[in-house]
C-alpha cells in the first residue's frame, strides 16, 4: 500500500536514485545539495510516496508568500498509472493551501512535454512565459 509522508534523511539515496531513473537530475544541480537546501527551508513541503520502505515517488514544494512552486515530481516508472504522482500533487497542494498559498506553478523542461496532459487533468494551465535564472552558488 502506497502512502505519502514527509521526506526523512534515510530516504536520501532512494530519492536521488528515483530522480536519476526519471531524468530529473542535471549536471549543474547536485541532488544531495538540493536536498540539504530544502531541509533548511520548509522541509515539511518535501514529500515522498512509499510502499513499505520503498520510495516510489517524490515532490518538493515551496511557498514564497506570493506563489507556490513544485519541483522534483517523480513516480517510479514501474509504478506509473497507479495515482502516485496525483497523490503527491494533492499532498503538496493541500500543504500549500494550509499556508495560504493562492496559486501554485511548476516548470516542465523541453523534452518532457508528455507530462503536460497529466497536469492538465489536474487543472494546471499552460502559460506563455520565459523563465530566466542566475546561479548564485555553484554546486
Amino acid at each position: 500500500m502506497t502512502s505519502i509522508r514527509a521526506f526523512a534523511l534515510r530516504d536520501t539515496e532512494s530519492v536521488i536514485s528515483l530522480w536519476q531513473q526519471t531524468g530529473l537530475t542535471r549536471s549543474w544541480n547536485n541532488p544531495h545539495l538540493d536536498i540539504q537546501r530544502k531541509l533548511t527551508v520548509q522541509p515539511e513541503l518535501f514529500f515522498v510516496a512509499v510502499d513499505n520502505d520503498d520510495v516510489v515517488g517524490t515532490v518538493m514544494a515551496g511557498y514564497d508568500g506570493h506563489r507556490g512552486w513544485m519541483y522534483y515530481l517523480a513516480s517510479a516508472p514501474r509504478r506509473r498509472g497507479e495515482g502516485i504522482a496525483r497523490a503527491l500533487v494533492t499532498a503538496a497542494e493541500d500543504a500549500l493551501l494550509e499556508l495560504g498559498c493562492p496559486k501554485v506553478q511548476l516548470m516542465v523542461r523541453p523534452g518532457n512535454e508528455d507530462v503536460l496532459g497529466f497536469y492538465e487533468t489536474l487543472g494546471y494551465e499552460r502559460f506563455s512565459t520565459t523563465t530566466t535564472g542566475k546561479r548564485l552558488i555553484a554546486d
